[in-house]
């Protein structure tokens, strides 16, 4: 690579860090203001509580706040396959460019919701503006840097993950706190998506396998989708992802309520706490989870990328070994992080979200590394719909309803959580399952074509 070109690949990693930043904040921006936008369109003369339980009469309310999550997914992992598809083919910085502006426009628009349908439908077209982005991003990483430091740079990528669902948080629990309306939140994230997804239309697009040696460069065929489904890595690092994303998801998006519920204790859970000081509470709630994961995702990310690099020429395996070991570590922190009161427990949910970012730039490494340039966009779109359909597009409103139903008390947010943690363990089952296969696949994948095109020449 000459200095040209290492600083372009420089600027392109940059740029695509900084949208991946404001990807999660302006994903995880809902969930700092959960439980505010519940009160706002939920509001007790409306939807009164039982007067012996003092549960909510409508035990569904949790589970449809829980469903805002899904509106965002559901358009996100159903229209991914589709933009993967088109970046196998067309340029891939103007697909990045369009998609940041309109989940930019549509993260505003729901602070303008004034009705949870609304709210419900705005969610949705965020999911189809990222859906530009996500499974793009990491091809266009993969064309610049060889697969020797591919490792890190996916770790220093994906490292925008924590930081921005950090700020995320911040910025939700503070602008609801010095505004005293969840929906500035929202609006603030408007202006620099708008500026990041106007840079993109003046890059240039990487040529696809440009950093593998050897790749075989031509259109793909269906036959080339159905080999790369086929690849026993892309499998199981496939199913441990999901796994680990209907954990990681569930219990992100209600932390600040769980949190809440347990610091300012029953009074809280069954609506007597004076609203001022719930607002302070859900700003300093959201300010500590931010500094846990910002601290905790930075060096779990980069310790993640470095420890496969490194373990990579003694131990073929290592980006699964490293994986299942830090999922396994991760599931008896997040017990702990239940059944401890605060402020202890924000012990074990740092020890907890270190566990659960280790594996970060390893899994998508893998990904990366065993799919054919051709349909490298089109492995991670088909990765991102399995991933969120079965993972974080469910467990929101999974937790939302076992609480809702099993809950033993008002705003014990425990049955929930217990039960979407266990995928932890399968997590880590599916990427041991991985380890013996990884190496074989990796030297396979620059030439894992279908036999219509043995006649293309090798990309040089």
């Amino acid at each position: 690579m000459t200095t040209k070109d290492g600083t372009r690949a420089t600027i392109a990693l940059t740029l695509l860090v900084l949208i991946n930043l404001f990807n999660y904040i302006d994903r995880q921006v809902l969930a700092a203001v959960e439980s505010r936008i519940e009160d706002s369109m939920f509001p007790e003369k409306d939807y009164p509580r039982d007067p012996d339980t003092k549960k909510r009469e409508d035990t569904t309310i949790e589970g449809k706040m829980g469903s805002l999550v899904f509106a965002f997914m559901i358009t996100y992992m159903l229209i991914a396959p589709l933009f993967g598809w088109l970046a196998d083919r067309v340029s891939r910085w103007l697909l990045v460019g369009i998609g940041v502006i309109i989940w930019s426009l549509a993260s505003g628009a729901s602070g303008l919701a004034q009705s949870f349908t609304v709210l419900f439908l705005t969610r949705c077209f965020v999911g189809f503006g990222e859906a530009a982005y996500g499974p793009v991003a990491p091809t266009v990483i993969a064309d610049l840097f060889p697969v020797a430091k591919r490792g890190m740079v996916m770790a220093f990528f994906y490292m925008a993950i924590p930081v921005g669902s950090a700020l995320g948080y911040v910025l939700g629990g503070q602008m609801t706190a010095l505004t005293g309306d969840w929906r500035w939140a929202f609006y603030v994230v408007i202006p620099p998506g708008l500026l990041l997804g106007a840079w993109c239309f003046f890059m240039r697009d990487p040529p696809r396998g440009g950093a593998d040696p050897g790749a075989v460069s031509r259109q793909a065929t269906w036959d080339d989708y159905l080999q790369m489904i086929k690849t026993p890595s892309y499998v199981f690092v496939t199913l441990g992802m999901t796994a680990m994303t209907f954990a990681m998801g569930g219990l992100g998006y209600f932390m600040p309520r769980f949190a809440l519920g347990r610091i300012l204790g029953p009074d809280y859970a069954i609506g007597q706490v004076d609203p001022e000081l719930v607002t302070r509470t859900l700003a300093e709630v959201n300010t500590i989870f931010g500094l846990i994961l910002v601290v905790s995702g930075i060096g779990a990310t980069l310790a993640g990328g470095i420890a496969g690099d490194k373990l990579k020429a003694r131990f073929p395996g290592a980006y699964f070994l490293v994986s299942a070991l830090a999922m396994t570590a991760a599931f008896p922190f997040v017990l702990a992080s239940i059944w401890t009161p605060f402020p202890a427990a924000w012990i074990w949910i740092f020890l907890a979200c270190f566990c659960l970012f280790f594996n970060t730039g390893p899994t998508n490494t893998i990904l990366a590394n065993v799919t054919h340039p051709s349909v490298r966009a089109s492995a991670f779109a088909l990765n991102i719909l399995v991933i969120h359909a079965f993972g974080d597009a469910i467990s929101p409103t999974l937790i939302g309803f076992v609480n809702g139903y099993m809950r033993t008390a008002p705003g014990d947010m425990a049955p929930g959580f217990v039960t979407v943690s266990v995928a932890c363990l399968f997590a880590a089952v599916a990427w041991v399952a991985g380890i013996k296969h990884l190496q074989r696949d990796t030297e396979l994948a620059p030439t894992r074509m279908s036999s219509a095109g043995a006649s293309a020449e090798p990309r040089t």
